[in-house]
């Protein structure tokens, strides 16, 4: 059973919409190995605990039909990274940010890419970074980057 963690600075954009968007694809999936997932998401920083979606990524996501009903943002966790199969970040900024997390053996390894840790993009074979609502204010082209990105990685994990 794959377990997914996304995660994102605060956990109130990016990684609530590609949990949800994910959720949403593998509900609608007819290969009986989606029905065995799990998929969360965290942030790496502290400052939107208990917070919940960013109501522009709220609306965003219920435009499409999706609800992300009583989410609230947390920090991922050492017993995180253990417990899931892939961290999925959404940007760059985010593995540094692992550096507070994880020990400091484990970040180095993730850093030179030799772990569970990925960036979404990765998954479509563009890395690069998920667009950032929260600076751009572009929740369309954040909704594009996820759904590409959770797309090409539920495809190539049910490969």
């Amino acid at each position: 059973m794959p377990k997914i963690l996304f995660v994102c600075h605060g956990n109130i954009c990016r990684s609530p919409m590609a949990e949800f968007v994910m959720k949403e694809m593998i509900s609608k999936c007819a290969d009986s190995r989606c029905a065995d997932f799990e998929i969360a998401s965290a942030a790496t920083s502290t400052e939107e605990i208990g917070n919940p979606v960013y109501p522009p990524a709220r609306r965003m996501l219920a435009s499409h039909g999706i609800s992300c009903s009583g989410k609230t943002a947390r920090q991922m966790t050492l017993r995180d990274y253990e417990y899931y199969d892939y961290i999925v970040l959404m940007d760059r900024n985010n593995l540094r940010n692992l550096r507070w997390i994880l020990p400091a053996e484990i970040y180095e390894k993730e850093c030179a890419g030799n772990g569970k840790v990925s960036l979404l993009m990765d998954w479509t074979g563009n890395s690069r970074d998920v667009a950032d609502p929260w600076y751009t204010g572009d929740f369309t082209a954040t909704w594009n980057d996820v759904n590409a990105g959770c797309r090409a990685m539920l495809e190539k994990l049910l490969q």
